[in-house]
C-alpha cells in the first residue's frame, strides 16, 4: 500500500474535521493515528448497522469514522482516559449526531449490551495476556446473537516490524505517556483466535500490514 492509498476518504476527512478546534497535540495525534492505522479495513469488518461498542476508544477517531461511514451504526466509545474522552465528546458534539456517544469507563469494564458488535483497536496490548483474555470473554458475553467481535492489534511477526512497533510503543507509553499504561503484552494473533474459538465464535484472521511498517493484524469473530 502506497502512502497515497492511505489518504482519508470522505468519512475520514469528516472525522478528522471534528477535531479542528482541539488543541494542537490532539489534532496531531489523531492525524498520525489515521496515517498509521488501517481504519478503512477495520471499519469494513464492523456490521453496517446496529449497536456498536468500541472499548479503549481514546480520542474517538475510529468511532467517529465508523459512524460517519454508515448511518445505520449507533456507536458508543468508552475509555479510561477522561481527558481523551472529553475531546471525543467535543468531537461528537461537533458531529451533531445522537448516533455517536462517548463515556469514561473503568479499566476492563464492558457496558451492558447486547451489542451487535464490540470493537478493540490497538488497546488490548496494554493489558497482561490473561486480562486480555478475561476482557474478551466478557465482551463476548455482551454480544447479541450473531454479533461480531472485531479486534485490531499488532501481530508478532515479522520480527523487524515487531521491533519497530515495540520501540514506538515504549516511547508512547513509558516515556511520553501519550497512552495510559505502564507496560504492554503483545499476544500472537493465533493465540487470541484460539481463545475466541474456545468461546464458540467463528474467527477470520487477516494481516493488514502490507506496505506498512507496523505488523497490523485483524481478527473478526462472529457469534453463532
Amino acid at each position: 500500500m502506497s502512502v497515497l492509498d492511505r489518504r482519508p476518504d470522505a468519512a475520514g476527512r469528516a472525522a478528522l474535521r471534528l477535531f479542528r478546534t482541539a488543541p494542537a497535540p490532539v489534532r496531531a495525534h489523531v492525524a498520525v493515528r489515521w496515517w498509521s492505522a488501517p481504519f478503512p479495513a477495520v471499519a469494513d469488518a464492523v456490521p453496517r448497522e446496529g449497536r456498536v461498542l468500541e472499548i479503549g476508544c481514546g480520542h474517538g477517531l475510529f468511532s467517529a469514522y465508523a459512524a460517519l461511514r454508515e448511518p445505520g451504526r449507533r456507536i458508543t466509545g468508552v475509555d479510561i482516559d477522561v481527558e481523551k474522552i472529553a475531546h471525543a465528546q467535543a468531537a461528537a458534539q461537533a458531529a451533531g449526531s445522537d448516533r455517536l456517544v462517548f463515556e469514561a469507563a473503568p479499566s476492563g469494564a464492558v457496558p451492558e449490551g447486547p451489542w451487535d458488535a464490540v470493537v478493540f483497536v490497538d488497546v488490548l496490548y496494554l493489558l497482561p495476556a490473561q486480562e486480555q483474555r478475561r476482557l474478551l470473554t466478557e465482551a463476548v458475553s455482551h454480544l447479541a446473537p450473531g454479533g461480531t467481535l472485531v479486534v485490531k492489534e499488532m501481530g508478532t511477526e515479522p520480527s523487524w516490524k515487531v521491533r519497530w512497533n515495540t520501540a514506538q510503543e515504549t516511547l508512547s507509553v513509558k516515556v511520553l505517556r501519550i497512552t495510559e499504561g505502564s507496560s504492554f503484552d503483545f499476544v500472537a494473533p493465533g493465540t487470541t483466535a484460539r481463545w475466541l474459538e474456545e468461546l464458540g465464535l467463528d474467527v477470520d484472521a487477516r494481516r493488514l500490514d502490507r506496505g506498512r511498517v507496523h505488523p497490523h493484524h485483524l481478527l473478526v469473530a462472529r457469534r453463532r
